[in-house]
């Protein structure tokens, strides 16, 4: 079964749209966790917009499954990462005043930077995944890095998924396959939701871990949080 991890950012935006601590996003971490998800994620960004650093030493102690800390791998980030010592770091090329992740990592240019920033990760027991999009190219360069994942942006896929569903997962099948050959593990992230989640699912082999945060936290609006993600995880089945 794909795991689900739920990203947890928009749970902060709201709480820091309003200033103090409601939503409580420690108790929202705990709560994700109580009704199945089998991962927490945190996006830290520079300027704190919504996962503040000091929220993910706080959200460390309580984690009682997988924790992700995606980010671009500044110094501070790095620093952060070795500190929290979480189960798996992805490595995502925001420059600091990008609205959300909208690119996957040229890989074949930073290869040798992401390769070392992974040895230092690695030298701490933590799991290393790199956001790619589909080319070939750079999931290949990305097994390069020594890297143990490769995460696929979604975003393309969900963009085109009712205007012709079938044309719009046939990058991503390939990209799993490629992923495959060269030994690297597969999760995926980015616009994934209650709609084209499970049709994605069926169609990546070795899919190991779906990260979602905006969709999931907005249909948790209508239907509920733990509601939410149950209908989440069935589609994951």
């Amino acid at each position: 079964m794909t795991r689900l991890s739920v990203n947890i950012n928009k749970i902060a935006t709201i709480r820091n749209a309003r200033g103090g601590n409601i939503p409580n996003v420690l108790e929202a971490a705990i709560n994700c966790q109580q009704y199945g998800a089998e991962g927490i994620t945190v996006h830290p960004r520079p300027d704190e917009r919504h996962i503040r650093y000091q929220d993910v030493y706080d959200i460390k102690p309580i984690i009682t499954t997988e924790f992700n800390i995606e980010g671009y791998p500044n110094e501070k980030f790095i620093n952060l990462v070795l500190e929290i010592v979480p189960t798996q770091v992805t490595l995502v090329p925001d420059p600091p005043d990008t609205l959300t992740s909208n690119a996957g990592w040229d890989t074949v240019k930073h290869q040798q930077f992401l390769k070392e920033i992974i040895k230092r990760f690695h030298a701490k027991g933590i799991r290393t995944s790199i956001f790619v999009d589909t080319n070939p190219e750079n999931i290949i360069h990305a097994a390069k890095t020594l890297t143990n994942r490769v995460e696929l942006y979604t975003e393309p896929y969900a963009a085109n998924y009712k205007k012709n569903r079938e044309k719009a997962i046939k990058p991503f099948i390939k990209a799993a396959k490629i992923a495959g050959d060269v030994n690297l593990e597969l999760n995926a992230g980015h616009d994934l939701n209650l709609d084209n989640l499970k049709f994605f699912k069926d169609h990546i082999k070795g899919l190991e871990e779906v990260s979602i945060g905006h969709a999931l936290i907005s249909d948790a609006l209508y239907y509920g949080l733990e509601n939410t993600i149950q209908m989440y995880l069935r589609l994951l089945e």
